[in-house]
């Protein structure tokens, strides 16, 4: 079982930005976020393999989240500039997702994620 814990989210104005943290303690081939708002379909938000190269992002996050990764602590931060209102939902941070390509996509399945967060954009 992966265990994985998030922390950071809130309350933000329209084109202010956010981060979230998470750590894993497990290695994991694939990780990312996906979120959840009221009413909307799960949506993969981004998703990679730790030990390769390329990052997957939803088209509607492309260009204003990014992402930071420190191996030595198992941190990765998700970093949400320009926010907008679409983008207030929880915010899971999730692994175990096979092909990080697919996992954005509709339908994705991430097999394991934290607690959540909650991010508001008003």
């Amino acid at each position: 079982h992966v265990q994985l814990v998030e922390s950071g989210g809130g309350s933000v104005q329209a084109g202010g930005s956010l981060k979230l943290s998470c750590v894993i303690w497990e290695v994991t081939s694939c990780m990312g976020w996906f979120r959840q708002a009221p009413g909307r379909e799960r949506e993969g938000v981004v998703a990679f393999n730790p030990a390769r190269e390329g990052t997957y992002w939803a088209d509607s996050v492309k260009g204003r989240f990014f992402i930071t990764r420190d191996s030595a602590t198992n941190r990765t931060d998700l970093h949400m500039d320009d926010l907008r209102p679409e983008d207030t939902a929880w915010y899971y941070c999730a692994a175990d997702c096979g092909d990080p390509e697919l996992a954005i996509k509709p339908g994705g399945v991430f097999g394991y994620w934290g607690q959540g967060t909650q991010v508001t954009v008003s």
